[in-house]
């Protein structure tokens, strides 16, 4: 590559006499003594060689140390500009490669709507090519960067141009990148997408982050390098990561399900529209054994008793449901806070699915949930829907058994 570089310089610069043998360094300081002339240098993909041999110590550091030798201080740069996934501060002694404004999917401004397509654009798209735009973004949207909600290119234009709703930008990776990390043995990881998976946030300290594919302390280390990838989100105001879309979501189930990887988890996700399709038909007795079934097999002896867990496993029980609902928990409504609204998506048609507002209870009773619903008056946050569905859910510790009612509300 030096050589190949070094001919180009030679003919571009053919006043200027210097050795094709020499260090490229040696000759780009030739032609600036003579000329005057410095160099932009645009680098691509930067980090290819830390992913492509990301166990091969002796090989970063020898593609590091040319980086360095290369731009470091060098009188003939006027500006290094270069893409990639990972970060560059932190490569053992190597953070001498700390000349650099770093902008990434932590950190962006003041370049975040350059990273991606903006709200505003994509809509202007859809209009355009009349694509629904509601569904665009149930699919795409969720990336968020400094305040900014930015869509994945690749995936908005396949969408677009093939007039159809999928999976795109994932059918670039294999489920193996996602299914290596998430599997990895770290104490409460497990827990920790599960709870991503119910739609939950995650707090997440990045400071430890190696910056690499294969140094990881802590679980926060593998959902730093899952933001960077792509696979998580992250609201920088809260330092939290999330699932962005569904599109993301259905990588998750996917990678895990190829993989083997929390066989009752995926079990759950698999059954979640026979599930809804038995709430919607008022189906209350299925239901209740469906979430007792759930809850018994994704929640551990130590998280198994508490109300948290109770929804967090209702929001894994009803993944399906996130098709056709906005989910949206701890609503204000009436006069407190709803436990669970499903609120239909503007392009989903509310009589085939309803409005629901689930109240879940500990040591009680399902019908105690319902009677809080209406005494709160809930329903009344639902404006502009008149049928709604009410769903009481109670969980007994001693018998662990679970308990529903279900019941059609007219406003």
């Amino acid at each position: 590559m030096k050589k190949r570089v070094a001919k180009d310089l030679q003919k571009e610069f053919s006043e200027v006499k210097f050795d094709l043998d020499d260090d490229i360094t040696f000759s780009l300081e030739e032609i600036y003594d003579e000329t005057g002339n410095q160099f932009v240098f645009l680098i691509d993909e930067w980090d290819c060689v830390m992913r492509e041999k990301m166990d091969n110590k002796d090989a970063q550091k020898t593609y590091l140390d040319f980086i360095r030798n290369l731009l470091k201080d060098q009188t003939y740069v006027a500006l290094a500009y270069m893409t990639g996934i990972l970060p560059i501060k932190k490569y053992g002694t190597h953070s001498a490669l700390n000349m650099f404004d770093e902008y990434s999917m932590l950190e962006s401004e003041p370049f975040q709507k350059y990273t991606g397509f903006t709200g505003e654009e994509v809509k202007a798209l859809c209009d355009e090519y009349s694509i629904d735009f509601e569904n665009m973004k149930a699919w795409y949207d969720g990336y968020n960067l400094n305040g900014t909600e930015l869509y994945c290119p690749q995936s908005v234009l396949t969408a677009i141009e093939k007039k159809n709703f999928s999976n795109y930008w994932t059918q670039t990776e294999t489920y193996e990148a996602l299914a290596k990390y998430i599997s990895m043995n770290f104490d409460g990881l497990h827990e920790t997408i599960e709870k991503l998976l119910a739609g939950q946030e995650q707090a997440v300290d990045t400071r430890t982050f190696s910056n690499d594919m294969v140094t990881f302390a802590n679980k926060d280390d593998i959902l730093t390098l899952l933001i960077h990838l792509g696979y998580l989100g992250y609201r920088s105001d809260k330092k939290t990561a999330y699932i962005p879309n569904k599109e993301i979501y259905d990588e998750y189930v996917a990678s895990m399900r190829a993989k083997g990887l929390w066989k009752e988890t995926i079990d759950a996700v698999l059954k979640s529209k026979q599930l809804l399709d038995d709430t919607l038909a008022g189906k209350a007795d299925i239901v209740a054994e469906c979430i007792r079934t759930v809850h018994e097999r994704n929640s551990s002896v130590l998280n198994y008793n508490n109300e948290q867990s109770l929804r967090f496993i209702v929001l894994i029980a009803y993944y399906y449901a996130r098709e056709q609902y906005n989910i949206v928990q701890e609503l204000p409504a009436g006069e407190g806070f709803a436990d669970i609204v499903f609120i239909p998506k503007p392009f989903v048609d509310a009589k085939g699915y309803p409005p629901m507002v689930v109240e879940l209870k500990w040591n009680k009773s399902a019908g105690a949930a319902i009677a809080q619903i209406k005494r709160k008056k809930y329903p009344d946050s639902l404006s502009g829907y008149d049928n709604i569905l009410l769903v009481g859910i109670n969980y007994d510790k001693d018998s662990k058994e679970h308990e529903c009612v279900i019941e059609k509300f007219v406003k």
